[in-house]
């Protein structure tokens, strides 16, 4: 895999995904203006040390191994505050530093097989997600851009009436991510 593509590329994705992505019923988008550096967010994202912030409000991270370049996995565990670990993990495909992130990510089990979400057994196995940073007067426009990959129609109609769930999960996120800046 390369490090970085002409904009809009797929990379070496196989065909049967790229036209999986191509047909896909609608993305999920989230964007938020973070008062910071693109550098500083770019390393909150990238920088193993940085990444604590990762996950919806209210959980932990217990389990964080980030192998960062093309073909690396993330592999992490949220545990809830009533004690239920959810595994996850990304395969990065590209890093454009610092503008953006290309991945798949996936619900996992703790070897970092790819399993169903724990609450959804339509949900799509995978989904492509691309983050954005742009940089604006001092400050970073960052961008969540998802659409499930090999999905069934099934699939794709549960992630298309998961948006706003997904908004909240990712709106706590960006809050969480918004407080570890402000530490600096």
């Amino acid at each position: 895999m390369r490090q970085r593509t002409e904009p809009g590329a797929l990379l070496e994705l196989p065909m049967q995904t790229r036209e999986s992505i191509r047909q896909g019923e609608r993305d999920f988008v989230i964007s938020r203006v973070f008062d910071a550096p693109r550098d500083l967010v770019w390393k909150a994202w990238t920088d193993p040390s940085r990444m604590e912030w990762w996950g919806p409000k209210g959980v932990t991270i217990h389990h964080a191994k980030l192998d960062f370049r093309p073909g690396g996995i993330f592999h992490y565990a949220m545990r809830s505050p009533e004690g239920r670990d959810m595994w996850g993990r990304w395969v990065i495909l590209e890093i454009v530093p610092p503008e953006r992130l290309l991945f798949v990510n996936s619900f996992s089990d703790e070897a970092g097989g790819i399993t169903r979400h724990p609450m959804s057994a339509t949900w799509p196995l995978e989904l492509l997600s691309t983050i954005t940073f742009a940089q604006q007067d001092g400050k970073t426009l960052l961008t969540v851009r998802e659409l499930p990959v090999n999905a069934t129609d099934v699939e794709r109609k549960t992630f298309d009436e998961g948006h706003e769930s997904m908004r909240g999960g990712w709106s706590g996120s960006l809050d969480r991510l918004a407080e570890h800046l402000a530490k600096g």
